[in-house]
């Protein structure tokens, strides 16, 4: 069993940066890979960024060149730094771990006003 527990989320103005967190109870390193998720209202989940096992590295093209998603091993935490953020990226943020099992975070809720 493994939970993952986001932080970070919060009110922000445009142009503002944010770092979400996702806390696992688990080694992180056991997974496939590790992703942040994010859906707005009316509109269906997507992913924003995602890192491998090996360290590889994918965003969607809409956050490419603001967002870097990273991880700690030792405190077996992935994080999503956002810059220059647009009201655009209001949404719920999710922390999603693959492998044998799939597990899904809670969610926090980002906020960018214009």
């Amino acid at each position: 069993q493994v939970q993952l527990v986001e932080s970070g989320g919060g009110l922000v103005q445009a142009g503002g940066s944010l770092r979400l967190s996702c806390a696992a109870s688990g080694r992180i390193f056991s997974f496939n890979a590790m992703a942040w998720y994010r859906q707005a209202p009316g509109k269906q989940r997507e992913l924003v960024a995602r890192i491998s096992r090996g360290g590889s590295t994918n965003y969607a093209d809409s956050v490419k060149g603001r967002f870097t998603i990273s991880r700690d091993n030792a405190k077996n935490t992935v994080y999503l730094q956002m810059n220059s953020l647009k009201p655009e990226d209001t949404a719920v943020y999710y922390c999603y771990a693959e492998g044998i099992r799939n597990y899904w975070g809670q969610g926090t809720q980002v906020t960018v006003s214009s």
